[in-house]
């Protein structure tokens, strides 16, 4: 049996909510409260892996202060993009660093900023997974082994 793969307009009605939700600094926890679910379904709606229904959508408006309307993307195409702004602004940190960055005003230190976090992107692509969770392997022997002690002989 195939896995049903998420509809792409459910993606993106997802990550709305919990761009909006993060907006306003509500956990999943206080959203899901609010509409009477759990926060593991807010999860599966925000991921796009349940769909949203009519009435469960106009509550997540309501409680989140926007219009059914604003949940979705108006696009000529109708179609949400994985490469649209606002799946991007949804990753998780993505909306604290843009907030940071918005408050930095000079331009030699937005340059900076910017060239770090590509640079830093750019590092962690080019490097292989495994490569990774071995270098981080070999720091945790080295954290977790005490040196050893070596005693005078008598």
């Amino acid at each position: 049996m195939l896995a049903r793969t998420p509809d792409p307009l459910d993606v993106m009605v997802g990550a709305r909510i919990r761009i909006l939700r993060n907006h306003r600094g509500m956990s999943q926890g206080e959203l899901a409260g609010n509409i009477g679910v759990t926060f593991q379904q807010v999860q599966k709606y925000e991921k796009g892996t349940n769909r949203v229904g009519a009435s469960r959508l106009s509550r997540i408006a309501a409680v989140l202060g926007v219009s059914v309307g604003e949940l979705f993307e108006t696009s000529e195409n109708k179609t949400a993009s994985a490469k649209s702004p606002f799946r991007l602004l949804a990753e998780r940190d993505a909306l604290r660093v843009l907030k940071a960055f918005s408050r930095t005003t000079n331009p030699r230190v937005r340059r900076a900023i910017t060239k770090l976090l590509e640079g830093i992107a750019d590092r962690q692509s080019a490097v292989k997974p495994s490569t990774v969770r071995a270098a981080a392997a070999r720091r945790r022997r080295r954290i977790s082994t005490p040196p050893a002690i070596s005693t005078p002989p008598a």
